[in-house]
């Protein structure tokens, strides 16, 4: 980062509440700030030269205990009274001159949502460090004055010294905003209205990303159908042809219609987290998750895991209790993920198309299930295999606020250009080889004749004698459209036959028997098989596979029609209400993420938690998906 002049490293440590080391993460940062680290895993970590203190502006008294002790380990500082603007709102006032007094260093007052201050915070950074640079070229770094009575003091000692500091900087309290806070935490915090609010919080947000998130949706569609339809006029017809189209176009394609949802929920979910409900959200299924044998402190990890399992399983390292720990993890990729969006998305467009409603309470069932399932499993866990008493949660509750519209912004561009990033790599990689799986062996038509079953011969039949009829028709236009109808329907019959006698065909084929009780066909199998490297893969895997099987003019049709529209052997509908909601289960509950597992056996120090956690979700989606296909099935008769 370039500050000024100078070139610098800049070092983001976790949030602390004190430099007293209980977990991973608190160690490292201990170890960063601490210069006379004795620690012997410590030597490869960079020793910081000059600390930036973030505290909240609203809550100074309990942020100066961290202060203190920064202040102690002798690096010089600069503080960052955060959230200026909010302090003020509430009728917080402080003086930054004498708190600069007290602590020996500049205190900058900003607003990390406003940009208030940024500008003076650089100025004076680039000032503190041309000193710090000046010291060092000395070889006169001073260890700055500790703050008098709190060195080597007890934590009692050391509040009560933040809290006179406190109360001696601000020139004015806070009365109003405390009772409003009260007020509302009575509700949302309650142990049986807390739970039903959090309900309906999520309910509503759901509800409203599936309404508007459909509009760009389609957009994205229409520009998809109408770059296929340019790229097949200026491509001759062929191999090279079908690999763009029908390969990458039509796997990346068909995934990228689904970021508009993926942006929309981290933007909305960052709304959320802004003004401060999330942390009391936290603390309602704390009570909850207690009972069933997860720490409170698994929290964090688990609304983090809705985003992605791997940085969740990463984060699980603050909780200090192994049997704890490990609990957490086998759990969390349970709770869905933004890979799952594309499934669900999926699904409702094919359930709910235009009933929003509908959609999002779709939206919101899945997310609860998920999250029923792992409390559930983390109970099972804690109760045979991983026995161990659960630790209380320590969580802070901030002040209600309005949230940053730029904050949220920049989060959700950055969770939709990771999505891009993916989309443009794994699953390109991904749509190349499934387009070579489905495409090659390729066959001259005499040779998929033999293989065509009885029917479909006399269909075929039927078909190019109405050809010949066609071209007797007098009148030109009239026997061009019979001709490009009858032509579309006999290429779609030899595509049908060349996708099942290709190697993925065949795959599909060999493994149909084992997820044939869940309503599912060969060429679901492949999807399920293919997405195991990535789960939202299935469905640019059902891109690629419909668009081979189907004839080439329906590529107007968005994914969800044409996989309605698509039939199995007997000319039943495939995607019909059971098959629909089983293939729905299986990926609410199914591991299918090669790189989750990865992380899992780092994490845990070993390969057989990957592997526990890989049979037991595969087996509940086994199961889950059953129990959804023969429930649905025997209510609808379908």
């Amino acid at each position: 980062v370039t500050v000024g002049n100078h070139h610098v490293e800049m070092i983001d440590l976790p949030g602390l509440y004190a430099l007293s080391a209980t977990n991973a993460e608190e160690k490292i940062a201990e170890q960063v700030l601490s210069r006379n680290s004795s620690d012997a895993n410590s030597s490869h970590i960079d020793q910081a030269e000059f600390a930036i203190v973030v505290i909240d502006s609203t809550n100074l008294a309990r942020n100066l205990f961290l202060t203190s002790e920064v202040r102690e380990t002798g690096i010089p500082m600069l503080v960052l009274l955060n959230m200026a603007d909010l302090a003020r709102s509430e009728g917080v006032v402080l003086d930054p001159l004498a708190l600069s007094k007290e602590l020996n260093s500049p205190v900058i007052a900003i607003s990390g949502r406003t940009g208030e201050g940024m500008e003076d915070f650089l100025k004076v950074l680039d000032q503190e460090l041309t000193k710090l640079e000046i010291q060092k070229a000395s070889s006169a770094l001073n260890v700055v004055n500790n703050c008098g009575t709190c060195r080597g003091c007890s934590h009692s000692e050391r509040y009560d010294w933040a809290e006179k500091l406190a109360n001696g900087v601000t020139l004015s309290h806070r009365h109003l905003s405390l009772e409003r806070t009260e007020k509302i935490d009575r509700y949302v915090t309650h142990p049986i209205m807390g739970l039903g609010i959090f309900a309906l919080v999520m309910a509503g947000l759901f509800i409203t990303l599936f309404t508007l998130a459909q509009y760009p949706m389609g957009w994205i569609e229409v520009l998809v159908g109408v770059v296929s339809d340019t790229l097949k006029s200026v491509i001759p017809e062929g191999l090279f042809q079908s690999l763009i189209v029908d390969g990458i176009l039509a796997g990346v394609g068909g995934i990228i219609v689904f970021l508009p949802q993926i942006c929309l929920l981290f933007f909305l979910l960052t709304l959320l987290e802004d003004t401060g409900y999330l942390s009391r959200a936290a603390l309602v299924m704390d009570r909850l998750m207690k009972k069933v044998g997860l720490p409170g402190k698994a929290f964090v990890p688990m609304l983090s895991a809705h985003a992605c399992a791997i940085p969740a399983i990463m984060a699980s390292r603050v909780i200090e209790d192994r049997r704890d720990r490990l609990v957490t993890i086998l759990v969390l990729p349970l709770l869905t993920c933004s890979a799952r969006l594309p499934v669900y998305a999926l699904v409702t467009a094919m359930l709910f198309a235009n009933q929003p409603f509908y959609g999002g309470l779709v939206f919101f069932g899945a997310y609860a299930l998920g999250i029923i399932t792992a409390l559930s499993v983390a109970f099972v866990l804690k109760k045979t295999f991983l026995k161990g008493d659960t630790k209380p949660i320590l969580i802070e509750l901030p002040s209600y606020k309005r949230p940053s519209l730029r904050n949220a912004l920049l989060c959700s561009f950055d969770r939709g250009w990771i999505f891009i990033q993916d989309a443009g790599t794994t699953i390109m990689v991904i749509s190349v080889i499934l387009w070579g799986l489905l495409t090659f062996p390729r066959y001259e038509p005499e040779q998929l004749a033999q293989y065509m079953s009885n029917s479909d011969k006399i269909i075929l039949t039927d078909l190019h004698a109405a050809k010949v009829e066609s071209e007797q028709v007098k009148d030109e236009i009239e026997r061009q459209d019979k001709l490009d109808e009858l032509t579309g329907q006999i290429d779609s019959l030899y595509n049908k036959y060349g996708l099942e006698y290709s190697v993925g065909g065949r795959m599909g084929k060999l493994i149909e028997p084992v997820f044939a009780p869940l309503g599912f066909d060969w060429r679901i199998d492949i999807g399920v098989v293919s997405s195991f490297a990535a789960r939202e893969v299935v469905v640019s895997t059902m891109s690629i596979i419909f668009g081979l099987g189907e004839d080439g003019g329906e590529d107007s049709a968005t994914l969800a029609s044409s996989l309605s529209s698509a039939k199995r052997e007997d000319g039943t509908r495939l995607f019909n209400l059971p098959t629909t909601m089983s293939l729905f289960v299986f990926y609410i509950l199914a591991m299918q993420c090669f790189p989750t597992q990865v992380i899992t056996a780092r994490e845990t120090g070993h390969w057989k938690y990957a592997f526990y956690q890989f049979s037991y979700m595969t087996i509940l989606a086994y199961c889950g998906a059953l129990l959804a296909y023969q429930i649905t099935w025997a209510i609808t008769g379908i």
